[in-house]
């Protein structure tokens, strides 16, 4: 599939392709795709002053999610890996050649499909403010309304941080992206932006794959604007448990969108690379990659806000499709409460399906929950090691044992909440 993204005032012209995306505006012409539009007005309202590699990244990122969100796997010659040939304008195009071989990887690597990226003139580079201003924080952390990035949040201002909080506008979660910062620390700062991604006949249901690239794209544009920077790259917390970020396949059949990899190691060092290289001046800090859920919650510096707060976070990965009530039975809903099981705190959250072990016919088609439960009975028979397979021979860490340890810790999280349940 070939896809050109440029910004208003480019000539899609002349280039072939099979979708052209406009970026940060909508197009007169309804048949372009288009995505981004209203980001630069949040930029010069809240008036900062990104650069023009920290712009070409997140019209890289958009481009991304508008393809991932244009691509039927079905449509694919395997069901599944999809094929791109995507051209984003940008700034500096020759300075984005020299980091293709680095972002291809990375993108394979995230949405398991083949990227070839090529770039060209033409790209988005706003007015800079007059005056510029600058957050009055010590750090960024990555804030979806998810209960991960909640705790991280209250941790690091228990820790004497102030950090500014950047979301991803996501219907359902928009009024705990504005009422946890608050709840936390009444002078928290908050970046809030939406890709905003529209494509005709897109995918149904649309990827998830490809999202956490937008978010940290958003932090991009924050990054140098930090009052309390001592000259060194302003750190990026990303606040993910590292059994959910690890995401190993539960079975050998179930891979792709049942599996994401928007934290994963491997992921997130490609994308360290590339912030590297381009001068952006960012250090991702994943301080949870050791520890599961329920040890965040149980280890959380604000026991009393945590307690309050932890229910109407959001996991479920049908969320919306279930008219924003946690679904009870998908991985991040079973994640989540095993991780309250683990904590020994009532879970205050509302279910569609709260009881997992009823012996019925509604229950009999719970795959996500037989998923899981096979996963563990796998694990007891093979071993960590041979359960998890090849998922960390990819990942650039130097001791790798700590990170079978947390696999199997979530295991056991998971195995301790469906014997409780009565899952057998």
């Amino acid at each position: 599939m070939k896809i050109i993204c440029g910004p208003k005032g480019f000539n899609f012209d002349d280039h072939k392709s099979n979708l052209d995306v406009q970026l940060y505006s909508i197009p007169d012409n309804r048949r372009l795709a288009y995505a981004g539009h209203g980001i630069a007005e949040v930029v010069r309202k809240r008036k900062i002053n990104p650069s023009s590699r920290s712009w070409d990244f997140l019209s890289i990122a958009l481009s991304v999610v508008c393809a991932d969100t244009a691509g039927h796997r079905k449509q694919s010659p395997d069901g599944w890996t999809r094929e791109f040939q995507l051209t984003v304008a940008v700034i500096d195009p020759d300075f984005w050649k020299s980091q293709v071989e680095i972002i291809q990887k990375t993108l394979n690597f995230l949405t398991t499909d083949r990227w070839l990226i090529n770039f060209c003139e033409g790209g988005f580079y706003p007015k800079p403010p007059k005056p510029e201003k600058k957050f009055d924080a010590d750090c960024l952390t990555l804030f979806s309304g998810g209960m991960d990035s909640l705790i991280g949040a209250i941790n690091l201002v228990k820790n004497g941080r102030k950090p500014v909080t950047i979301s991803q506008v996501v219907q359902g979660d928009q009024a705990k992206q504005k009422l946890f910062p608050q709840k936390i620390h009444c002078d928290i700062e908050s970046l809030v932006m939406s890709h905003k991604a529209k494509v005709p006949d897109g995918e149904t249901p649309a990827s998830q794959r490809s999202r956490s690239i937008a978010f940290l794209a958003y932090a991009a544009l924050a990054a140098a604007s930090l009052k309390n920077q001592d000259g060194s790259n302003t750190e990026l917390v990303v606040s993910e448990n590292g059994f959910i970020s690890l995401n190993t396949p539960l079975t050998p059949m179930r891979v792709g969108s049942l599996s994401t990899r928007t934290t994963h190691p491997t992921y997130l060092s490609g994308i360290q690379e590339i912030f590297d290289s381009a001068g952006i001046g960012l250090k991702i800090d994943t301080p949870y990659a050791l520890k599961t859920k329920g040890e965040m919650l149980s280890d959380c510096k604000n026991q009393s806000l945590i307690k309050e707060l932890a229910h109407q976070s959001t996991s479920c990965g049908r969320f919306l499709l279930f008219k924003k009530t946690h679904c009870g039975r998908c991985v991040p809903c079973l994640v989540r409460r095993a991780a309250f099981n683990k904590w020994g705190e009532v879970d205050r959250t509302t279910y569609v399906y709260k009881n997992l072990g009823k012996k019925d016919s509604e229950n009999s088609g719970f795959d996500d929950v037989r998923a899981v439960a096979m996963a563990i009975i796998q694990e007891k028979e093979v071993g960590i090691r041979r359960w998890m397979g090849a998922g960390l021979s990819s990942a650039p860490i130097s001791n790798i044992q700590p990170y079978y340890d947390i696999a199997q810790r979530g295991l056991k999280e998971l195995d301790d909440f469906l014997k409780a349940q009565g899952v057998t």
